[in-house]
């Protein structure tokens, strides 16, 4: 996949489904389109798409 993170090594990409959730797609809708994903699965994309967020690099100012 590009190396995109996926939902337990599945060709699924946490992008795909926090994509869905932002255009209004229920998790209900998410599971019947993907089968293969668990409610967790939803859960962890959610929360590796925070810690994501997170990690930001800021450049060093010397004073």
């Amino acid at each position: 996949m590009g190396g995109k993170p996926c939902i337990r090594r599945l060709r699924i990409t946490v992008g795909t489904v926090v994509g869905q959730l932002a255009s209004g797609s229920s998790r209900e809708r998410i599971l019947q389109a993907y089968p293969q994903l668990e409610p967790a699965d939803i859960d962890e994309a959610l929360a590796y798409a925070a810690w994501r967020l997170e990690e930001r690099e800021e450049a060093l100012v010397l004073s």
